[in-house]
């Protein structure tokens, strides 16, 4: 039985100033670090108090892959952007700009048939993001 998603998984460039921003810009805080011996990988769970999840993981040789924005993420297969649940779209977005996340798509109403508010940013690095109001 499937209980819910556990995280999501990042790869970044500089492991300890993603892990700097996320704790201060989204409440994530650090549940552990971890090395894999031998693979040059280097990686910190972290967690909101919610529950969600996210695995920051960094390896020195790899690659930048900016989707840019959400038209762009769809057309590279794989994944594209993860989303978090708001109470405020405008409001949380206002703030992460604030905290150095920049704009792709302003607050702006759902495409139909969904409802509610979306907005998507990109972290620091450009790892693009949707924050969504139901």
């Amino acid at each position: 039985m499937i209980s819910g998603a556990h995280h999501v998984g990042l790869s970044v460039s500089d492991l300890d100033a993603m892990i700097g921003w996320y704790g201060d810009a989204l409440g994530f805080a650090e549940e552990l670090r971890f090395e894999i011996p031998g693979a040059g990988i280097r990686g910190a769970m972290l967690r909101r108090a919610d529950g969600t999840g996210l695995e920051l993981l960094h390896h020195p040789e790899s690659q930048a892959r900016q989707l840019g924005d959400p038209h762009n993420a769809i057309m590279a297969q794989g994944y594209g952007h993860w989303a978090l649940a708001v109470d405020d779209v405008g409001a949380v977005h206002a703030q992460l700009l604030r905290a150095g996340a920049r704009e792709v798509w302003g607050p702006r109403p759902a495409p139909p048939p969904a409802r509610g508010v979306m907005s998507y940013l990109t972290d620091p690095e450009g790892n693009l993001f949707e924050l969504v109001e139901p």
